[in-house]
């Protein structure tokens, strides 16, 4: 650990001219503020207005801290990059990265697992919802979400950080489990285990959360208010786990059978996980909830001059 301290990997994701890299780092600075801005915005809106201080409206604004602190692990050290001559980081920096990142997606998945929920007790048992989904139980499934999360990423941390390390370079934008175990030169078997139990046990989740829409589509086929239910609310929460479970594959895949090509073009898309689903997310369902698409026009006719 003494001797991992004092290492300096070499990100080799950048390619291209200092030129190309400072019209990528314009580009790169409006869609972190872009993203934050939205993320904001539905916050704030939520926090604001009494009447969407619902189960619903909690969770999607965790959804949307979890995106800020997503996003917000990747781009800051791209932009430093993108301007700096040299493209590296310390062996701290890298864990800490790591662990921003990965306590990030599992954020995701058990929050996106949580609104499902949400969705199911509201569609297939509306007359229990207040009930099944008070104000004490929203609040334990958050710290059951952030608990739970945290824990998965420091057992992660933990068996990197036991590991020696005897390579520094990294062909990625930015630090990941698997490309730090690559760079061992001991037994990395507990790592690959845990990564793939996790692996195993997030597909599961996705698969439970799918079965549960089937589910929800059967029922709220049978009255108007729950199609009307299932569009408003439940559709987008489908969006939001198709596009991040498959950015997040993408960059599995990428990382394991890639190779160890540094492609610039190939390095942004297997990065697609830690910008889209932020931006998106808020996007999606300020679109399909009407009361959130109501107040957020109403608070900019407030706010923009006549």
């Amino acid at each position: 650990m003494e001797n991992n301290s004092r290492i300096v990997f070499q990100l080799q994701g950048l390619n291209g001219s200092r030129t190309n890299r400072q019209i990528y780092a314009a580009l790169a600075l409006t869609a972190y503020l872009c993203t934050v801005f939205v993320n904001l915005m539905l916050i704030v809106t939520v926090c604001l207005e009494k009447t969407l201080h619902q189960p619903i409206y909690v969770f999607l604004c965790n959804l949307c801290v979890n995106g800020i602190c997503g996003t917000s692990c990747f781009f800051p050290k791209l932009l430093h990059d993108l301007l700096a001559d040299a493209h590296v980081i310390t062996y701290g920096g890298c864990l800490a990265q790591m662990c921003a990142t990965y306590s990030y997606i599992f954020c995701e998945f058990h929050t996106l697992a949580v609104m499902a929920y949400d969705r199911h007790v509201a569609v297939c048992r509306p007359l229990r919802y207040q009930v099944l989904m008070s104000a004490q139980r929203v609040a334990r499934l958050l710290l059951l979400t952030w608990c739970v999360s945290l824990t998965e990423t420091m057992v992660g941390a933990i068996l990197i950080a036991r590991l020696p390390i005897c390579g520094r370079h990294i062909p990625k934008l930015f630090c990941t489990n698997w490309e730090v175990v690559k760079l061992s030169c001991s037994d990395t078997a507990a790592n690959n285990t845990y990564g793939f139990l996790l692996a195993f046990f997030h597909v599961s989740q996705t698969g439970l959360i799918l079965f549960s829409y089937a589910h929800l589509v059967r029922t709220a086929a049978r009255s108007h208010s729950g199609r009307r239910k299932l569009i408003q609310t439940c559709v987008p929460h489908l969006v939001t786990l198709l596009v991040f479970t498959a950015s997040l594959l993408f960059d599995i895949l990428f990382s394991r059978y890639g190779g160890g090509s540094a492609d610039a073009a190939r390095n942004a898309l297997a990065a697609e996980f830690l910008v889209v689903p932020p931006f998106i997310n808020p996007i999606i369902y300020g679109m399909n909830l009407q009361q959130i698409r109501t107040h957020i026009r109403l608070r900019f006719r407030t706010h923009v001059p006549q």
